[in-house]
């Protein structure tokens, strides 16, 4: 998604460095949530995944949730939840002065199945 964010921009005939406009692609999101496709034909997300900053030159992600395949039913949909990685994302302050919590289990630990 950062990769076809920054070709656009590209594209769009901005002179601006790659370095400046990953700096603002990072200042900008704070949350990615990809949806795919999966073999089945049904779609699915598969990833939750906090845009921590940028380092260097590279945009810091960070997966909080990550789709786990656990099996094909009898009628040939596949089967698995979200698993938290067990990674507790920065906005979650963000969201406590806001009044909104979550409870800490929710992003567990690597493993434990989320819905």
């Amino acid at each position: 998604m950062i990769s076809r964010l920054e070709t656009m921009c590209l594209m769009a005939g901005v002179d601006l460095p790659v370095r400046a406009i990953r700096e603002q692609i990072a200042s900008a999101i704070q949350v990615i949530v990809q949806q795919a496709r999966l073999k089945d034909g049904s779609r699915k997300v598969i990833n939750i995944t906090e845009v921590s900053g940028i380092e260097g030159d590279m945009v810091v992600l960070n997966d909080i949730f990550v789709f786990e395949q656990t099996g094909v039913d009898q009628n040939g949909k596949i089967v698995g939840s979200l698993r938290p990685t067990g990674v507790r994302p920065r906005f979650i302050d963000k969201f406590e002065t806001m009044g909104i919590y979550l409870p800490p289990t929710i992003f567990g630990s690597a493993g434990e199945r989320l819905f």
